[in-house]
């Protein structure tokens, strides 16, 4: 899947009324509630990631949660992180009719790759910064 699918499938994955969010390259990304008291929005989303993207096991970095999506394909992973998910599409998955478990873990593991070394692939803003 290239960049632009992600972008589209994450897209449909959020909720409209949250416009504000910064894509990682593994597929992580981070919603702001309010774009405007953040002075600057790369490097507030690679802080966060950062401190919230890795993952230790035997703590809260280690919980999970599936979200089973309804407007595209595939499912959100989130974790102990404020507005932070996963988003894994099924094509990622060797099972075709994966459990929550399955897709967790994996979840988990891309969460893991970009908080170990984030990369920004898109910020999506409502106001021009």
């Amino acid at each position: 899947m290239d960049n632009l699918e992600i972008i589209k499938h994450v897209t449909l994955a959020i909720n409209p009324e949250y416009q504000d969010w910064v894509l990682f390259k593994n597929g992580t990304y981070i919603i702001f509630d309010d774009i405007t008291t953040v002075k600057d929005v790369k490097d507030e989303a690679i802080q966060l990631m950062k401190e919230f993207g890795p993952v230790f096991a035997g703590g809260s970095a280690g919980d999970f949660s599936v979200i089973h999506l309804n407007s595209t394909e595939g499912w959100l992973v989130s974790g102990h992180g404020y507005g932070m998910y996963t988003y894994v599409h099924p094509s990622e998955l060797d099972n075709e009719t994966p459990n929550d478990l399955e897709i967790g873990l994996y979840g988990r593991s891309k969460r893991n790759s970009d908080g170990e070394n984030p990369e920004i692939e898109h910020i999506n803003n409502s106001i021009n910064l």
